[in-house]
């Protein structure tokens, strides 16, 4: 029955149903029982991916979609930053970066080298626990209305080094995989990356100020939401040709409007982000294969990579946040610890390199996921005594 076969629209349309419906299941059965959503969303993915009911598989079309959702998500949260407060905190998010690569790098060399795996592996498994996926932490922050408070803005600053650090460590890691190091071509992102991110912080809030007489001149509908969109766009996209990941694009787009966006903006934004962002915490479980796990050895490893990426950051970067409190280094520690989807990033590398074999491919995305879903809650416990925007709040200032 030829009416029966679908046509390719029609099964793009039932994978958005059948993902965005779940996922929006399994995220409010999951706040009621005082849990983040987001889990939920991530669950909702090793569900009704390959490794369990395999419903849905990662095609480009919901990685497009996914890519979009946290877009959204970090020009969102840039909204929310002042660029003077980010600045702010440079020094100390510049240590908290630092610490946070080292550690774990050591920690994941380390391990595999106990397990007998050879140096090269040791190396890649170690660059994948350097990883932060800041959009993780970001939307726990955005969802419990603390992104003012000072730990807050130390953990964005710090994710975006991270990036940056990620970005050098992993051009050293495939350049030596492959025999060869340009260190004039690293040398060179790092100049430009620093420069990217440096003048678009500095100067792009003062840029969008003198477009505000444009704007009103303007005779679209949604003028102020058209311009957004056209720089988010933009800066993502030259932060992919500068070297770092598209979100931090994203993230100094939001920075740039956070003096001067009007309401009907911020609103636009946000329901873009409901719309889009469960394709990116679905994408996350999709990707998981729990297939290298029956191997008892590799589950010896699974776990102990687990907990080395767990507390690598935790110590990593909390002991590298100096000059703040005991409590605000546990936040800035666990609000690094998720490695989502930029560790997945560095397995995938490895796989396609053929550094990394199948097994342990799937143990990375494995401790990639868990990491993840682990931060969210842990990371609304250290924020119960934050009062949320709004409400009575203990500014940095009067601390």
């Amino acid at each position: 029955m030829d009416h029966l076969l679908l046509t390719e629209s029609a099964q793009h349309t039932l994978t958005l149903l059948i993902v965005f419906g779940l996922a929006k299941l399994l995220a409010e059965l999951f706040e009621r029982a005082r849990i983040p959503g987001m889990i939920g969303e991530i669950i909702a993915g090793i569900l009704i991916g390959p490794s369990v009911m395999n419903l849905v598989t990662p095609t480009p079309f919901l990685e497009s979609l996914a890519e979009l959702g946290v877009m959204f998500l970090l020009f969102r949260v840039g909204l929310e930053v002042k660029v003077q407060e980010l600045f702010s905190v440079g020094l100390t998010a510049l240590t908290v970066a630092i610490g946070g690569v080292l550690l774990p790098f050591a920690c994941g060399w380390g391990i595999m080298t106990a397990f007998g795996m050879p140096r090269l592996q040791g190396i890649f498994i170690g660059a994948a626990m350097v990883a932060t996926s800041v959009g993780i932490t970001a939307q726990v922050l955005s969802a419990r209305r603390v992104l003012w408070h000072r730990s807050s803005q130390t953990i964005l600053a710090a994710a975006v080094i991270d990036d940056v650090l990620g970005l050098l460590v992993l051009a050293l890691i495939t350049g030596f995989a492959k025999g060869e190091v340009n260190v004039k071509d690293i040398a060179m992102t790092t100049v430009l990356t620093i420069a990217f991110v440096g003048l678009v912080g500095y100067y792009g809030t003062k840029a969008i100020r003198h477009l505000a007489p444009v704007e009103k001149k303007m005779r679209l509908v949604e003028s102020e939401f058209s311009i957004a969109m056209v720089l988010l766009f933009t800066l993502s996209f030259a932060a992919i040709v500068v070297g770092v990941a598209g979100i931090v694009g994203a993230f100094l787009a939001g920075m740039a409007f956070s003096d001067s966006a009007g309401q009907r903006l911020r609103d636009l934004t946000s329901g873009a982000t409901e719309l889009l962002l469960p394709f990116f915490l679905v994408g996350l479980g999709l990707h998981v294969e729990l297939g290298g796990l029956r191997e008892p050895g590799m589950l010896a490893m699974g776990g102990a990579l687990l907990v080395a990426a767990i507390l690598s950051k935790l110590i990593g970067c909390g002991l590298g946040a100096f000059g703040v409190s005991f409590k605000d280094r546990i936040r800035i520690g666990v609000g690094m610890m998720p490695r989502g989807e930029v560790g997945m990033v560095v397995a995938q590398l490895g796989l396609t390199m053929g550094v990394l074999t199948q097994p342990l491919y799937g143990i990375l995305v494995a401790v990639c996921v868990v990491t993840t879903i682990v931060a969210p809650p842990l990371l609304a416990y250290c924020y119960r005594d934050v009062a949320a925007e709004g409400e009575d709040q203990e500014f940095p200032s009067m601390r």
